[in-house]
């Protein structure tokens, strides 16, 4: 199995969001988790799908996670 990795600006992109959005979350512990290799971040792409499925809601009466969806 092939692990397929995204770094910041590819993650970025994916969800729309600036860079700062997705070093700010980092901070404060929201998103999926992340490897730092060499001093650059690095987002596995089968932790991005998990942390996407986590956040996947059927009613607005759920509550929401902080991350992509506030």
């Amino acid at each position: 199995m092939t692990v397929i990795h995204m770094n910041l600006r590819q993650l970025a992109n994916r969800w729309c969001v600036s860079e700062a959005t997705l070093e700010r979350w980092r901070s404060e512990g929201i998103g999926p988790q992340y490897l730092k290799l060499g001093g650059r971040v690095m987002y596995r792409e089968q932790d991005i799908e998990a942390y996407e499925s986590s956040c996947l809601r059927q009613s607005t009466s759920q509550p929401v996670k902080e991350g992509i969806n506030s």
